[in-house]
């Protein structure tokens, strides 16, 4: 379909008014736009853009990612590769930018600018300044979230000839920078970072938008930010952009940026100011080829009903109909999967914990945040080990370093639900070592060697019972079909909830119980983390 029309009613952001007309669209970009007189029920509008997103996360690789995105009209996407890239270094992101290539759907993939995000966990790569410049010839196109925040604010070498480098080159820098304020803030800002996806609150958005930040709007399956930032959408409307971070593959299936579009909307938001936010701004800041409903572009467009619901009739790629009424119409890319899977087996006398004290630090979740809280507890111990208390839901976690074979760290962690059985994922940010949560150290075990065993995925263990979804691309993504993992993730995450898990997304979750650059508390495959003073803690408060 290289020559084409659509006619329709166009919604042209740029210039802020709709008219009925007629698209004409040859060899993918748009020739004319010709207003008419005709009266019709659907809208063409630009296509979304997820401003920050690790696609990864969705557990696709890219080409099956973009099987299940255009159906909700996403046209593009910035995306950081910074999962694949702690796993595989190089190789990584070189498998996801030639994947990329073989769709339609525009992937603007960024240099990780932390891997390892940081020195105190193992990670199964390292990338330099000098891997920076290299990728910059084939691919990649800004500098990935600057998580290493005390690095910026020491002048860490490390990270800011990473950042000068972008600076050179002229290329946007993303920032990744929960909770900080005031001094630091500044400092940070003044390095041209020039994005924020991490505001959990009003004020701290504000404050980072006032000294020239411009903020993502973040909707995962884990993080939801929409609430708190929603009023940014009409108060700074220049300044914002629509962003997932990490959206796991049953939510994928549900809705894209068009749910927020159309929450936003159902809000009283101003249709321009919302479309604005979700198709114009990512492609001015981040210089993406991807058009914008003008005469010369590119024909990246979708087809709505209307401006409230926006259900998506048809989304289109370079002029390519990648998606009609709710389904795809791009192929399955085969894919010969990469990996970096090196530990063995493990015994449950693994995940013991040997008591060297009376209080403990707990780690707390909150569901829908990332940050975490720790308790200081008396630890409830038999025959001089610690044990798990279902009755204040302190359960086990633990994460088992993947590239190599050591003892697992092991810890307590408040507020997963579960009653029984175990949960466990390769998925585990930043460097993708297993992680586990469980009632007892056989079905940890249990969980884990199942994830050992299939070289990556995600578990569900229920006393003999077990079943695992594989991810045998870096641990992380399948091979398979969209709509099957999506499905499989389904039923895992159901079985998780069963089980007794309280939390929306347990595995998202999960998956953010060892990002130690999230505070207060947090577990890598070498210690207890403490993200505020950034260095490790003990297990036990008064240990001997």
């Amino acid at each position: 379909m290289k020559n084409f029309t659509i006619a329709g009613n166009i919604v042209d952001v740029l210039h802020r008014r709709i008219f009925p007309g007629t698209v004409h669209i040859q060899d993918g970009r748009i020739q004319t736009i010709i207003p008419d007189q005709g009266q019709y029920s659907q809208y063409i509008l630009p296509g979304f853009v997820d401003a920050h997103i690790h696609i990864e996360s969705s557990m696709l690789v890219p080409t099956e990612f973009a099987r299940l995105a255009t159906v909700h009209g996403i046209v593009a996407t910035v995306s950081d590769p910074h999962e694949i890239a702690n796993v595989l270094g190089l190789e990584g992101i070189r498998f996801m930018v030639n994947n990329a290539r073989q769709t339609p759907l525009k992937i603007a993939f960024g240099f990780p600018a932390c891997v390892p995000a940081t020195t105190f966990e193992t990670a199964g790569a390292i990338l330099t300044v000098n891997d920076f410049h290299q990728l910059v010839k084939h691919g990649v196109s800004y500098l990935s979230e600057v998580m290493n925040v005390p690095g910026v604010l020491a002048d860490s070498p490390e990270i800011m000839d990473k950042i000068h480098l972008a600076q050179g080159l002229g290329i946007p820098i993303d920032g990744h920078a929960p909770g900080l304020v005031g001094t630091g803030l500044r400092k940070y800002a003044d390095a041209k970072i020039t994005t924020d996806h991490e505001c959990s609150s009003l004020s701290e958005a504000l404050e980072k938008i006032a000294l020239g930040m411009k903020i993502q709007i973040r909707e995962g399956s884990a993080a939801k930010n929409f609430d708190a930032l929603h009023s940014l959408i009409d108060l700074y409307p220049e300044r914002c952009m629509f962003c997932s971070d990490d959206k796991h593959p049953d939510d994928l299936v549900t809705g894209h940026i068009n749910l927020l579009v159309k929450r936003a909307v159902a809000l009283g938001h101003d249709v321009m100011n919302v479309l604005q936010v979700a198709c114009v701004n990512p492609v001015k800041h981040y210089n993406l080829d991807v058009g914008l409903l003008q005469v010369g572009d590119s024909a990246d467009l979708i087809v709505v009903d209307n401006l409230q619901d926006f259900t998506v009739l048809a989304t289109y790629c370079q002029g390519v109909l990648t998606a009609k009424s709710g389904s795809t119409l791009l192929p399955f890319v085969p894919v010969t999967p990469i990996n970096n899977f090196i530990t063995t087996a493990k015994t449950p006398g693994d995940f013991e914990i040997t008591a060297k004290g009376t209080t403990v630090r707990v780690m707390t979740v909150t569901d829908g945040q990332l940050i975490t809280g720790e308790r200081c507890v008396p630890a409830q111990m038999e025959n001089g080990k610690v044990t798990v208390d279902l009755e204040q839901d302190i359960l086990k976690i633990t994460v088992v370093n993947r590239y190599q074979d050591t003892p697992p760290s092991v810890a307590l962690v408040q507020n997963f639900g579960l009653k029984q059985g175990a949960i466990a994922s390769s998925v585990a940010h930043d460097s993708h070592n297993i992680v586990a949560v469980g009632t007892t150290d056989l079905e940890i075990c249990t969980a884990v060697n199942a994830i050992i065993q299939h070289q990556g995925g995600i578990a569900v263990v229920e006393g003999n019972k077990v079943d695992v979804l594989p991810l045998s691309v870096a641990g992380l993504m399948s091979d398979g079909d969209g709509n099957e993992v999506a499905k499989k993730y389904a039923e895992l995450d159901a079985w998780a909830k069963r089980l007794g898990s309280t939390l929306s997304a347990p595995f998202m979750t999960l998956s953010f119980m060892a990002l130690l650059v999230i505070p207060e508390l947090k577990l890598s495959d070498q210690g207890l983390f403490d993200g505020r003073k950034f260095q490790f803690v003990p297990l036990f408060v008064d240990e001997l």
